[in-house]
């Protein structure tokens, strides 16, 4: 899993180290769908200013920072990823909410080696809080 979740975050992840500060919009979400969605911005802006660490304790769940070695290894996993991406937007296209409310789904449109791809972010509610749980 943790082999997974580097190479496919670097879709995300890097979302503006050319130095632009686009940002993504939760603004059709409510509720529960926005919170979830919320992470994803968060996780772009984080990105945008290279807090590898903020990413590691606020964006990610514990779950994959343990399999990729605990908060120092996922920093530098984080690192090395977000200089290999240089586009800097990100489209929330939707936000699905598991039974429960315990987990949830994006739809996240971005552009990786030129080309526009939809990948799903799954996520997941620890202490109150969404995190990303896998890509």
């Amino acid at each position: 899993m943790s082999r997974r979740l580097v190479p496919a975050s670097a879709c995300l992840l890097a979302l503006g180290l050319a130095g632009c500060a686009s940002s993504t919009s939760t603004a059709g979400f409510s509720g529960e769908r926005h919170a979830a969605a919320q992470t994803v911005a968060n996780l772009q802006s984080h990105a945008t200013n290279a807090e590898d660490a903020k990413i590691c304790k606020e964006d990610l769940a514990a779950g994959v920072v343990s399999r990729l070695g605990g908060a120092r290894r996922c920093e530098a996993a984080i690192k090395s990823q977000l200089t290999e991406v240089d586009v800097p937007e990100v489209t929330i296209e939707s936000i699905a909410l598991g039974a429960g409310g315990a987990s949830a789904t994006a739809r996240v449109k971005s552009t990786y080696e030129g080309r526009k791809r939809i990948t799903s972010v799954h996520l997941v509610k620890e202490g109150g809080k969404w995190r990303i749980s896998a890509l």
